[in-house]
């Protein structure tokens, strides 16, 4: 009933809630991505996404759609697996940044295991900027983790906004330096946070620095400062800081996957991975419990 092509599509479109970055993602054109998208719409016979000239938003239905289309690509790459006689195998050398811990990943990985039992995975988990320089030193195989703004290596996985966030009970005084909570060098979110203040003129003092999420979230949780954070995946405890607090905008960010430059299995079993996030990604906007 559902092209398993229009189904990619719709996925890619849902996932960065453009079609621009979806036809770039997949390499259509974006008259392609939008006609694969109708067709899909006409199939289903409901509206899976409203949009305007300026958003795209997911309907109730296009919420819906989004399992669906996920289980069913999944299937149809299991029995395309079993009956092509083709295994992947060979040592996978994944990074992801931190940001994803609190995310569905696992739940992506255990199913990338079960369908690719043969691929020995070996994970590391850092900054994204750490993640990165190790990729481009050879260390790493395949990359899940945010980019520097201007990037144009890796595949979109979603773009989503920096928002200022921490403890419920936390106020600034706009006359005294805003209190950071950061990551070391070479964190992403730290430069734009820093970069962000100094463009506006605002003084910043760093009260806490921490190379781990975990350690961050505890020093927000008990209102030391503000930290830099992805909108989708703000920790339980902790909110948006309002806009009457004056703080600056920090603008969007990407999560992508970026290959390194390794071939062989290896190869093989990061694209296999990569397909198996992009498909799932929808999951990596969801904290776990």
């Amino acid at each position: 009933m559902y092209d398993p092509t229009q189904l990619r599509t719709f996925l890619a479109v849902a996932q960065t809630l453009s079609f621009t970055q979806a036809a770039r993602r997949l390499g259509l054109r974006q008259s392609t991505v939008s006609q694969h998208v109708r067709r899909l719409e006409e199939a289903a016979g409901r509206q899976l996404f409203a949009r305007d000239t300026h958003s795209v938003e997911l309907t109730g239905d296009g919420e819906a759609m989004l399992g669906f289309a996920r289980r069913l690509l999944e299937v149809q790459e299991q029995a395309a697996a079993h009956f092509s006689g083709t295994r992947v195998r060979g040592r996978l050398r994944f990074g992801a940044s931190e940001d994803f811990v609190l995310t569905r990943l696992p739940e992506i990985l255990e199913g990338f295991r079960h369908d690719h039992p043969e691929v020995d995975l070996e994970l590391t988990v850092e900054l994204s900027g750490t993640l990165h320089e190790r990729l481009a030193g050879g260390g790493l195989d395949l990359v899940l983790a945010k980019r520097r703004p201007g990037d144009p290596h890796g595949r979109l996985v979603w773009r989503d906004d920096l928002v200022w966030i921490g403890a419920p009970r936390l106020r600034l005084d706009p006359d005294r330096p805003v209190p950071l909570i950061v990551y070391p060098p070479p964190g992403i979110t730290r430069a734009r946070a820093l970069e962000t203040l100094q463009a506006e003129g605002r003084e910043w003092r760093i009260v806490c620095t921490s190379g781990s999420l975990n350690g961050l979230i505890a020093a927000a949780r008990a209102g030391l400062g503000v930290m830099a954070h992805s909108r989708r995946l703000i920790p339980p405890g902790l909110v948006r800081v309002p806009d009457r607090a004056g703080l600056p905008d920090l603008g969007p960010v990407d999560f992508a996957l970026t290959h390194g430059h390794r071939g062989g299995p290896a190869q093989d079993a990061a694209d296999a991975l990569a397909d198996a996030v992009l498909a799932g990604g929808e999951r990596l906007r969801r904290r776990d419990g």
